[in-house]
């Protein structure tokens, strides 16, 4: 198996290094800053292309001589690989697996209905498939030595000579966090049974927003209908990997903790010390989580104001 990771200005997206690891640590990088994003990586065959762009009709065709060998390619399912995957899939003339969380030699297990079903695919032929990030989890071995990157070429391309039908990425725009998709928020703000209204979740949308997080929920919230499914976490919901995870009002059931891949950094907010996602937290907060919410709220609100005024002197500043 052969993982195809495209990275923009040397940095790896996320679930790349669980696609890198699914295949065994070989892995072709590719895109601009390839080498850099590869020696960061844990693998035993890396290769690196550099390319100036994202082009995905193109990236594919110039890819297709250096994976037709493998019988199985594994992209993150993160945008640019969902973009490059089907594309990729259709030069080789071969099926697409998508929304994997597992790949092996001979098909994949799917995910699919939000999540909550998991089809098991066996595929007799090559195939290529995507890797929903944040499920596989990597080991990160300490002290290890940085890989060998083999650095290689590919047919050159350009705007220029693009077909008609070729997708230009004319601008990148920053996400919205509060209508990111879960799976791919860097910091998620979440509540659960611990909140005490749907108004309560309003004021936790703009506090989180406020701190660039997204925002999401248990399955008690969403069976309330507070929050839409696509913002629940869990076993039944989505299951995410985000850098930063603030639990408010949320006791742990293994339902939705199931969820949560692998947080860097966990903050747990609940009136109960010994609840279990106290236990996993880096940082209790023994509180109401209302109270907390509350609080931040009026911070926010605080430091927007005083923007606000320090924006408006420094104009009539300049105006005298």
């Amino acid at each position: 198996m052969l993982a195809v990771v495209f990275v923009r200005d040397g940095v790896v997206p996320s679930g790349g290094d669980e696609t890198v690891a699914e295949c065994g640590g070989r892995a072709i990088i590719c895109g601009p800053g390839a080498a850099a994003a590869a020696a960061t990586l844990t693998g035993l065959d890396l290769r690196a292309v550099e390319l100036a762009g994202f082009h995905p009709g193109a990236v594919a065709a110039a890819l297709a001589p250096l994976v037709d060998d493998d019988d199985v390619v594994v992209l993150p399912a993160r945008p640019d690989g969902r973009d490059l995957a089907p594309r990729l899939a259709h030069v080789l003339g071969r099926r697409l697996l998508a929304g994997a969380i597992h790949v092996t030699e001979n098909g994949a297990s799917l995910a699919r209905a939000g999540g909550r079903e998991i089809h098991d695919v066996t595929v007799g032929e090559p195939f290529v498939a995507t890797l929903v990030p944040g499920v596989r989890g990597i080991e990160s071995p300490a002290g290890d030595p940085p890989p060998e990157v083999r650095e290689l070429s590919v047919t050159a391309f350009s705007v220029t000579t693009l077909s008609d039908s070729e997708t230009e990425v004319t601008e990148i725009l920053p996400p919205d966090v509060t209508t990111m998709d879960l799976t791919e928020a860097p910091r998620i703000f979440s509540g659960g049974a611990g909140l005490d209204s749907s108004e309560r979740f309003d004021q936790l949308v703009a506090v989180a927003a406020g701190l660039g997080a997204s925002l999401g929920a248990t399955r008690v919230i969403t069976d309330r209908g507070w929050l839409p499914h696509e913002r629940q976490i869990g076993t039944t919901g989505a299951v995410v990997s985000p850098q930063l995870y603030v639990a408010f009002g949320i006791s742990g059931a293994v339902q939705h903790t199931a969820g949560l891949g692998d947080p860097e950094h966990v903050i747990s907010v609940n009136t109960d010390p010994h609840c279990p996602m106290m236990q996993i937290a880096d940082l209790a907060i023994v509180s109401d989580a209302n109270a907390v919410v509350d609080e931040l709220a009026k911070r926010l609100s605080a430091t927007e104001a005083g923007a606000a005024t320090g924006t408006a002197a420094a104009a009539a500043g300049a105006a005298g």
